[in-house]
């Protein structure tokens, strides 16, 4: 009887395999396939100002990502996202700088400072929530502002800080594969999918589902064998990880970097657009990117001062907070779910 129960059961094991595999892969190959399309089509329909401008906006969408990560699966609100963003944009200026590596060496020394960073950033976490961690990380965010008003970013100077006098400034080098506007803009595309494709492995894998009963309660998590202290700090490593690859791709994009757009109030604003993007689904990074940056560009277009965006996000927040949790990107989700449930409901009849 032994010997007839083998057979039966092992087929049955690796029947589940073969379908539980395309369930966790075809979400990873449409992140792949949609932003094949989408940098494909804004390299052959934008001129350079908005080439430039579409260029910035996925580099940011990277940073927003991990601020997904840390609200859409912890419920932690992280106001200093924008100066790790700028944390990695130094490291990177400055060994760019100084060693002239390959540009993704600079870049990786970027994301990995911006982590270790992160990690500290992230301390307050273990021990606050909600408002408090709010009022903790919006304080770091300022100290970062002062810091880098007072440093500036390296241009290519002698020493530690890398600042240069007059003509004595640099532009960092982009990678050697990518040296054109057009060029530049698909290889930060290449690079953000990669980053959405890592994270969105992390939300279907372990993890995501150690920060699911973490966010229910932490009690609910230790009793389910989830080391609380482990998951939260890789969260904010992982999320300061992509900030400081952000940051590094700004730089490279114009080649420096001014302290005067690293304010405390980017990180509120980088905040809010994550959640009017949606902080539940991949491509709300990238909607709040394009919020950030194609919104002040269009306005710049048209003549308007860039200033009548906060405004407009302001409103934008106030609609998502009161009739839209999900965002822009839960909203289009629904409704390509409704669809489909239309024509399967036709095709069935």
């Amino acid at each position: 009887m032994n010997a007839e129960a083998v057979p039966m059961t092992q087929p049955q094991h690796s029947m589940s395999d073969t379908i539980r595999r395309p369930t966790v892969a075809f979400p990873l190959l449409l992140i792949v396939l949609t932003m094949a399309i989408f940098s494909v089509a804004v390299a052959f329909l934008s001129n350079a100002f908005w080439l430039s401008a579409c260029t910035s906006a996925v580099a940011l969408s990277l940073s927003v990502t991990g601020l997904a990560v840390l609200y859409g699966q912890l419920g932690l609100v992280s106001l200093c996202q924008f100066a790790l963003v700028g944390v990695g944009g130094w490291v990177a200026l400055r060994i760019g700088h100084a060693y002239h590596p390959p540009f993704e060496l600079s870049m990786l020394a970027g994301g990995v400072v911006a982590a270790l960073v992160g990690l500290v950033f992230g301390i307050p976490a273990l021990r606050l929530r909600g408002l408090y961690l709010a009022l903790v990380t919006l304080m770091l965010a300022g100290t970062f502002q002062t810091i880098i008003s007072a440093w500036g970013f390296p241009d290519g100077g002698p020493g530690f800080l890398g600042r240069a006098d007059g003509a004595g400034r640099a532009m960092l080098a982009r990678p050697s594969m990518a040296t054109g506007a057009t060029a530049y803009f698909l290889y930060v595309c290449a690079m953000a999918t990669l980053g959405f494709v890592v994270m969105q492995w992390h939300k279907l894998a372990k993890p995501g589902r150690a920060w699911a009963l973490i966010r229910k309660g932490e009690t609910v998590a230790v009793a389910s064998g989830v080391n609380v202290l482990t998951y939260k700090a890789w969260a904010f490593a992982l999320s300061g990880f992509f900030a400081g690859i952000a940051g590094a791709l700004l730089a490279g994009n114009v080649g420096q970097l001014d302290g005067r757009a690293f304010s405390a109030f980017e990180s509120l604003n980088l905040f809010a657009l994550t959640i009017v993007g949606g902080s539940y689904n991949w491509f709300g990074a990238l909607i709040a990117g394009l919020l950030l940056r194609a919104v002040p560009a269009l306005l710049t277009d048209l003549g308007i001062d860039g200033y009548v965006t906060i405004g407009i996000f302001g409103v934008a927040l106030f609609h998502a907070l009161a009739t839209a949790p999900t965002g822009i990107a839960g909203q289009i989700s629904a409704l390509i779910a409704r669809v489909g449930r239309l024509f399967s409901g036709r095709e069935a009849a």
